[in-house]
């Protein structure tokens, strides 16, 4: 048997939905119990274990927390090879990235800190009804093309809040 599903790591059912707070409590615990400081007198074996289980529980971890790779992990565990790049036959889709990345640019030039706090507060209702609608319809296999769509269109809103994030560190310096 291979590594054990991110999710049956943390003890839970593989859902959307979760207790983010739940899963960092639990994350801690079981961190503790393979960190690499408690195996510092064990034989190269069991520190080498404890590493990779460390890894594995890191990876696990971030996995899970993010909504984009969480989602993106639930249709992978039903069975979907997902290609990381993917043209997105979504015009409208399409067209709302090219309007936000204007729009996002238009920021950057004018150093508009206030817009950019708006913009990504925009940004974050977004996202939360982009997750609301995949948890609406992840689980149901009639609808699994669409949880896909909505996974990129989450991937592509938490790369742009990454970059705002960015931006928001470079105007600050």
């Amino acid at each position: 048997m291979g590594t054990p599903c991110h999710f049956a790591l943390f003890e839970l059912q593989p859902s959307f939905r979760l207790d983010l707070e739940q899963l960092a409590t639990r994350y801690r615990e079981l961190a503790r119990g393979v960190h690499p400081d408690r195996f510092a007198d064990a034989s190269e074996r069991e520190q080498r274990l404890a590493l990779e289980q460390s890894a594995s529980l890191n990876e696990a971890y971030q996995t899970l927390k993010s909504p984009p790779k969480r989602a993106r992990y639930l249709l992978a565990m039903g069975g979907r090879e997902l290609p990381l790049e993917v043209t997105v036959h979504d015009p409208e889709f399409l067209l709302q990235q090219m309007e936000l990345r204007e729009e996002l640019e238009d920021l950057q030039d004018s150093a508009d800190l206030a817009g950019i706090a708006v913009f990504n507060r925009r940004l974050k209702v977004a996202q939360d009804e982009l997750n609301e609608s995949f948890a609406a319809c992840w689980d149901d296999a009639a609808q699994r093309e669409q949880a896909e769509r909505l996974m990129r269109r989450m991937q592509f809103l938490d790369k742009l809040t990454y970059e705002v994030r960015q931006l928001e560190e470079r105007l600050d310096d």
